[in-house]
């Protein structure tokens, strides 16, 4: 049984602007940062029509999006930072896979974040979007939460070299920063896997393999979420000579190749843990096959042991009158000590033989 919580929202137009995640409880708001190397101004919950006023285009620019179901906010955003109906419809359509694309003077990327469940094996997913233009960084988040709180803290704080950077390197730190879920999420399946390898070798319940099963599509799903990521950012590598888009500074690439060397070793890891996971299947079966052969040498044995005492007593059994040990007077004595003498030399045989 399949237990990811990823609802499969139905299928839209390509230009439909509709919030098909799971998140519809959380109200959209929009939070600013505007900075360079010298200051950095926040703005919380900020409101549409101040948008314009507060943003600097001669500093950097990152307006973080909470909540996507205000489709008239998104619209507003589309069309004031004129960004493409089908990019929004992809941004609200949280069933798509990871995609990167690149436009003139938009880089466009969008993801899955990847979260375990506290109280389940569950894998929680969150979408994300990420628009790039000159100046200007757009997060799209499903829900407000602190996937990017130290990003924050190092803008305020002026920790690091983000504020020397442009919002390349912003994105570069925001991926880095969902990735790091990645290995969160699986770091999080290790434990869970070597626990239930320790608990195959103690248990063979019918429980544990639907266990392995569960954990098994666990990684399986973490497997399809990073493939287009890796692909995504590999892609975004090759386009380091392109003069089509320029919104990424040379140096700023190099951050982006680390992310693509992640990614593949995400995906080594996983190979890892599913060979584990195999392993631990195997075993289950081997187990299985252990026990049902020591449950048919014990039967084996108990049937090679009474096959001559039925044999004997199938020949008394018979009824003819012209039988002499019939009318002997300690017949029925002397036939039970040879079948127990006969029991007991057929235990000495087996256990010389080893056979249990």
């Amino acid at each position: 049984m399949r237990k990811i919580k990823y609802k499969k929202g139905r299928k839209l137009q390509h230009i439909t602007l509709e919030y098909t995640g799971t998140q519809k409880e959380h109200k959209s708001e929009m939070q600013l940062f505007v900075y360079n190397d010298a200051e950095v101004t926040e703005y919380d919950k900020l409101e549409l029509a101040a948008l314009e006023t507060c943003m600097a285009y001669s500093k950097n620019n990152w307006l973080n999006v909470h909540g996507l179901n205000d489709i008239n906010l998104i619209k507003t955003i589309g069309a004031h930072f004129k960004i493409d109906d089908f990019l929004l419809a992809d941004i609200l359509n949280t069933t798509k896979r990871t995609k990167l694309q690149e436009e003139e003077d938009i880089l466009f990327f969008n993801i899955k974040s990847l979260l375990p469940s506290e109280y389940s094996d569950n894998i929680s997913v969150e979408q994300l979007s990420f628009i790039l233009k000159d100046g200007l960084l757009i997060s799209f988040q499903e829900k407000r939460s602190d996937f990017f709180t130290h990003i924050r803290e190092r803008l305020r704080t002026h920790s690091g070299i983000v504020r020397t950077k442009k919002v390349d390197y912003l994105l570069y730190l925001l991926l880095d920063a969902v990735m790091e879920n990645f290995y969160i999420t699986l770091e999080d399946e290790e434990d869970k896997v070597e626990e239930l390898i320790n608990e195959t070798k103690k248990d063979s319940k019918p429980a544990i393999l639907e266990k392995i099963e569960n954990h098994r599509d666990n990684l399986n799903f973490l497997k399809r979420s990073i493939i287009p990521l890796r692909d995504s950012l590999y892609y975004l590598k090759t386009i380091k000579d392109d003069d089509t888009y320029n919104g990424i500074e040379k140096d700023t690439f190099n951050f982006f190749i680390r992310l693509h060397q992640k990614s593949l070793e995400l995906l080594e890891q996983i190979e890892s843990d599913m060979s584990s996971l195999e392993s631990a299947s195997n075993f289950y079966f081997s187990e299985q096959s252990r026990k049902m052969n020591e449950i048919m040498k014990t039967l084996t044995i108990i049937s090679a042991v009474f096959i001559p005492l039925t044999f004997i007593v199938g020949v008394y059994g018979m009824n003819f009158e012209n039988m002499p040990e019939l009318k002997t007077q300690n017949g029925y004595f002397v036939v039970m000590g040879i079948m127990v003498l006969l029991v007991i030399a057929l235990i000495i045989y087996f256990k010389k033989r080893r056979w249990f």
